[in-house]
């Protein structure tokens, strides 16, 4: 019996682990065997990714304890996974920056519907890291970058078959997080072509007032994935 791409996803994340050799001071963000988050990984699966086109990869750097880190769903805070998804939870109303750019590009794409049918919002770990109780990217911990290589190369693979991914363009969030997927897809091949494009966080923290020309610059992204 041939198993649907929703419950390979889903078979994904409620199967991942922690990557191993971290160092202690470094604490895993990992919702993913908690009843809410399953529910809502489910319901937001089965809602837009019930099918078997392919889908271009837009590749963030890891979840954030306020975003994905609570929801299992990336670049998905409570507060958009409510107003944008209309999925139902229990989770505190919270929002992150992230997220509130990429659901401004959702919108002006055309909605959550129109945007899932073509893009798969992915990350270089799917599990987020907290130390000294703030967010941690992968790439601000020399010793974490390098212990994170195997997880990240298996996890995008399984990603990427589970997908059906087109491998012609991709999308990575963030010019650190570039030279480390790079370099990776230079020994892997993961993707034929990367395009780079600012980090969200970035854009809404430092680049605010110019925020609705990102929002371009993104919109012209996707456009040059689907050509």
């Amino acid at each position: 019996m041939q198993i649907s791409r929703v419950n390979k996803i889903t078979n994904f994340f409620f199967n991942l682990s922690s990557p191993l050799g971290l160092h202690e001071s470094i604490e895993v963000l990992f919702p993913h065997q908690l009843p809410e988050v399953k529910k809502v990984i489910e319901i937001f699966f089965t809602r837009y990714f019930n099918d078997n086109e392919k889908r271009h990869f837009i590749i963030g750097i890891n979840p954030g304890r306020f975003g994905a880190g609570v929801t299992g769903i990336n670049f998905t805070a409570p507060k958009q996974l409510t107003e944008n998804c209309q999925i139902p939870n229990s989770f505190k109303m919270q929002t992150e920056l992230s997220a509130e750019f990429v659901y401004e590009v959702i919108d002006a794409y055309g909605g959550c519907a129109a945007f899932y049918k073509k893009f798969y919002l992915a990350s270089v770990s799917p599990l987020g890291f907290v130390k000294n109780g703030v967010n941690l990217n992968y790439y601000d911990d020399v010793d974490l970058k390098e212990a994170i290589k195997p997880f990240a190369i298996d996890n995008m693979q399984k990603q990427i078959k589970m997908m059906q991914t087109n491998r012609n363009k991709c999308i990575c969030l963030g010019e650190k997080n570039f030279a480390f997927f790079n370099e990776l897809n230079n020994e892997h091949h993961f993707f034929k072509e990367i395009i780079k494009l600012p980090h969200p966080r970035f854009i809404m923290q430092y680049k605010r007032k110019t925020q609705t020309e990102f929002v371009q610059k993104y919109l012209d992204a996707l456009a040059e994935l689907e050509t």
